[in-house]
């Protein structure tokens, strides 16, 4: 199902190309990112939310609004450290590390960065609950379960399945999909989940999945599934949203943590 990126260009390239213009992808910051970004790999991966080595995460590069962090093709999430991520261009090239994006990877994400400067950081899964209310009749989310609030009018629908993003212009018709949302229901495919931080990508990717998966289980009772009063949804949404950026924070810190404890490869 995966694909490699054939027109990339290795790292070796990019920086011989580059030359003294190569920007210092060695900071503090960059080192963070990249640390906090494989600790989501392998919480996700523990939590169920893979699919063999397709799906991906991207972050835009601490001082660098032009590069990404992105996983590498070929790994499954639950392998990847700090130091296997990919810092690439919008146009193919790996700047820093071993390997290329894979191919949808690379389509879809560099056209999200580049076409919604918002979207700091883009989780891209076919995490099953999420998925297969992507696959149903109607709008994916009732709004009847509370976890379900946190994302009331943050959605779109991708309705225009496509096929796989194996070029600019379906990365590119993607990224007009999303509007203002932060959660994107792809049809027949699966969630895109976009934030301003990596804390708060986590954070939704989590609460998404969750939400998704108790009203599979509603469904599954064959009982109407009664939504929340709008207003009260409304007003719920709000409730949740303050302080949302802290709480992400303290969700990322305490999965670090567990890793830290468990696998702490993944800093490496």
């Amino acid at each position: 199902m995966a694909h490699s990126l054939s027109h990339a260009t290795s790292s070796a390239s990019a920086s011989t190309s580059a030359g003294s213009n190569r920007p210092d992808l060695a900071t503090d910051a960059i080192r963070t990112a990249r640390e906090d970004l494989a600790a989501c790999f392998r919480m996700a991966a523990r939590n169920g939310f893979e699919e063999g080595i397709c799906n991906h995460f991207s972050a835009v590069v601490p001082g660098h609004d032009d590069l990404f962090l992105v996983n590498p093709y070929g790994y499954a999430f639950r392998e990847l450290t700090a130091s296997k991520l990919l810092i690439c261009d919008f146009h193919g090239h790996v700047l820093d590390g071993e390997g290329v994006p894979e191919a949808t990877a690379f389509y879809i994400h560099a056209e999200i960065h580049k076409r919604l400067p918002r979207a700091k950081v883009a989780f891209h899964t076919h995490m099953p609950n999420a998925t297969a209310l992507s696959m149903t009749e109607g709008d994916p989310l009732i709004w009847a379960g509370q976890t379900a609030l946190k994302f009331y009018g943050r959605t779109a629908v991708d309705r225009d399945y496509n096929g796989l993003a194996l070029d600019n212009r379906e990365g590119a018709r993607i990224a007009s999909a999303v509007g203002d949302a932060d959660i994107v229901f792809m049809k027949h495919h699966g969630v895109m989940v976009l934030a301003p931080t990596i804390a708060e990508a986590w954070d939704d990717l989590y609460y998404l999945e969750r939400a998704a998966e108790v009203q599979v289980l509603a469904m599954s009772t064959g009982r109407k599934v009664l939504p929340v009063d709008p207003a009260i949804a409304e007003a719920t949404y709000r409730q949740m949203r303050e302080g949302d950026s802290e709480s992400a924070r303290l969700h990322l810190a305490a999965i670090r943590r567990q890793l830290d404890a468990e696998e702490p490869q993944y800093r490496h």
